[in-house]
């Protein structure tokens, strides 16, 4: 009696678990590049993007999501769960010979794609990887994922692969400079439909699936389609003042920012759109009709990627989560760049510093600095088996290191102590999860560097720098997120408190706390 007893608990106990797995989410982790805060409809745009709206009127946005402000580190944090230069990648890929800063993801770190293959997921990425590239043991199959199709080196290119990058199926190169593409490829629409044949052999296998996408567009060198261009042709000759005094409205409308909050104004190095002459106005407009294109294309393919789930019976019960790596691009200045023809795969158009600034409204500074324009994006998480309150907002502050603790919450898997004979970092991230279902977080703070440009959050106070021997700067972000009125002065204390709070982390994340721990012009350094 008491063995059957046993063995019905035993039973009862293997069905719960079986529910438990079956209940197991797929994940994706959308990752879009260079686009700024404001740039998608529901954020505020005017450009069209019906497929992110939709799935934020679905499921939900965070205001305060963070990610690093450059490229490389934002990858190496998502994937990890560790601050980049924990990872190895505090600033671009090339290797200064610190542990902080070699340009590749470190031994004593694994990835969202090692965690979830180990709790049964079939694990994919599609687009661009741009965390270690010059040999195959830097390479996604390398580091936990079963598929791979994208460019190892990071992207620069939608048509036609540029020089110095390849196109590659898992470990195997498909296209180079001297292999060419279908002419009908398109990186934003291929990254998608690849995506879309991995889903399909788990589905074959029973599997669940987490696939990493991650999208090149919208970041230079601007390449769009015919068609897309023309769409927006002419729809920007009412200039960046205008247009992004539209933007800062609908976002008050909208919920996302406090009307009380001083909109960050425009730059002294941007012109006052009223004084360009009408030839400046038309090429402005075309630069940024080119941007709206990548956007715009890039939202269709999160249309393709919808109806691709739910032809599948895979809708449900699938986390989207949508990003930025950093805020809108200043890279070229305020007068951006045009070079041929962006409907071409020898062009090189940039937007600028002038198109940036609207880009990232309402907030100051760009790519690469630690000021909110530069590290603020938009998160939209949606998943219909998960979230009951559909359509909110979240006001929770949160960060890319966060994605890792949350997959190992929802796939159930097991973050490792060890891994391949070496001790594995502990992850510095928690999980979302509460937040999905409405409940708050604790964390003592967040942290940031990249190129001497340093902050720190603690609750609603952040600390932020202007370049590694900048002052420091403290703003109270409740009533002040836009940053305009710097504290510092009138709140010594407080100063001197998290500047030891950001000293410390500094010294255990292996950060040089100046920046760059060798001193290179930056056009020595390997670029984006």
């Amino acid at each position: 009696m008491n063995i059957q007893k046993a063995l019905l608990a035993l039973l009862f106990v293997m069905i719960l678990i079986g529910n438990a797995q079956a209940e197991r989410p797929n994940i994706i982790v959308i990752l879009v590049d260079d686009m700024g805060f404001s740039d998608i409809g529901c954020y505020g745009s005017e450009i069209p993007t019906p497929h992110l709206d939709a799935l934020a009127a679905g499921g939900l946005r965070f205001k305060q999501f963070y990610n690093t402000g450059r490229c490389c580190p934002t990858r190496a944090a998502l994937l990890t769960g560790l601050y980049s230069h924990q990872a190895g990648i505090g600033h671009m890929t090339g290797d200064d010979k610190v542990p902080g800063y070699r340009g590749f993801l470190n031994d004593r770190s694994v990835t969202i794609g090692d965690v979830a293959r180990s709790a049964g997921y079939l694990t994919a990425i599609t687009g661009k990887w741009h965390v270690g590239s010059k040999d195959r043991n830097m390479y996604p199959l390398a580091h936990g994922f079963d598929r791979f199709y994208g460019v190892p080196e990071g992207g620069g290119f939608y048509f036609q692969v540029k020089k110095g990058r390849t196109v590659v199926l898992n470990d195997d190169v498909v296209a180079s400079e001297e292999k060419l593409l279908p002419e009908d490829w398109y990186s934003t629409d291929a990254w998608t439909e690849k995506g879309l044949s991995f889903v399909d052999e788990a589905v074959t296998a029973g599997k669940p699936f987490l696939w990493y996408l991650a999208h090149n567009a919208p970041h230079f060198p601007l390449q769009a389609i015919d068609e897309d261009v023309t769409l927006f042709r002419g729809k920007y000759r009412a200039g960046w003042d205008e247009l992004s005094n539209n933007r800062h409205q609908r976002q008050i409308e909208l919920g996302l920012i406090d009307e009380s909050w001083k909109k960050t104004e425009r730059p002294a190095t941007i012109a006052a759109w009223k004084s360009l002459s009408n030839e400046d106005k038309d090429r402005f407009d075309h630069m940024m009709a080119v941007y709206a294109a990548c956007v715009y294309r890039m939202d269709r393919s999160v249309g393709t990627l919808i109806e691709g789930l739910k032809s599948r019976g895979q809708f449900d019960n699938t986390l989207i989560l949508f990003m930025s790596d950093n805020g809108g691009c200043a890279e070229s200045g305020p007068k951006g760049k045009n070079i041929g023809d962006p409907t071409t795969p020898d062009s090189n158009w940039f937007c600028g510093e002038s198109w940036a600034w609207m880009q990232d409204t309402p907030f100051r500074k760009y790519k690469h600095f630690n000021h909110e324009g530069g590290i603020a994006t938009p998160l939209i998480a949606h998943w219909p088996a998960g979230i009951q309150d559909r359509g909110a907002w979240r006001n929770q502050p949160a960060h890319l290191i966060d994605i890792m603790a949350t997959i190992v919450d929802l796939t159930a898997a097991e973050y490792p102590k060890e891994y391949g004979g070496e001790t594995i970092q502990p992850m510095e991230g928690v999980s979302l999860r509460p937040v999905l279902n409405g409940r708050l977080l604790e964390r003592e703070a967040i942290y940031w560097e990249h190129e001497g440009n340093a902050a720190v959050r603690v609750d609603d106070w952040k600390l932020v720098r202007l370049g590694g021997k900048g002052p420091w700067e403290l703003y109270n972000l409740k009533s002040d997120r836009t940053e305009q009125y710097d504290q510092a002065s009138t709140e010594p204390d407080r100063v001197k408190k998290l500047t030891a709070m950001w000293s410390a982390w500094a010294e255990r994340c292996n950060v040089s706390p100046n920046g760059l721990p060798k001193k290179k012009k930056l056009q020595q350094r390997q670029k984006k």
